[in-house]
């Protein structure tokens, strides 16, 4: 995966003249190879991506990245390699129990003991209920 040209973009500059300002795909500009928003090259992915395909980045790191303004900010996303990219870990049956038992602790008011359908607000420390109470 040593060639990351588009193809598209190198002839727009070519026929227009008009340089796309986040086109770097050697990385002589940004320092690593850099494309514009939704001209990712085939065979790379962001970790949102990954996640989507079950996938992640697998300890590798990041060959390119995807650079794009958002209201005046650069905002950047890091591209992995998809071949290189591993299965998500599952988490294992006691991680999971102990999770439950974390999210139903956030949900237990330590004053009256109920139990609640949202978690408690820990500026409080206590439900909603027995904060109104005081």
């Amino acid at each position: 995966m040593t060639d990351l040209r588009a193809v598209d973009l190198d002839n727009l500059t070519d026929r227009t003249g008009i340089r796309v300002e986040f086109y770097d795909p050697a990385g002589t500009r940004y320092g690593f190879p850099t494309f514009p928003y939704h001209s990712a090259p085939t065979g790379l992915a962001t970790r949102r991506q990954l996640r989507a395909a079950g996938l992640r980045p697998g300890g590798h790191d990041p060959v390119a990245q995807i650079l794009w303004r958002h209201r005046k900010t650069r905002r950047v996303a890091y591209l992995y390699r998809l071949d290189l990219a591993a299965p998500k870990r599952v988490a294992t049956p006691a991680q999971r129990e102990a999770i439950a038992k974390a999210l139903l602790a956030r949900r237990t008011c330590r004053y009256c003991g109920q139990i609640k359908p949202y978690y408690i607000p820990r500026r409080y420390g206590e439900c909603l209920d027995c904060h109104g109470g005081h």
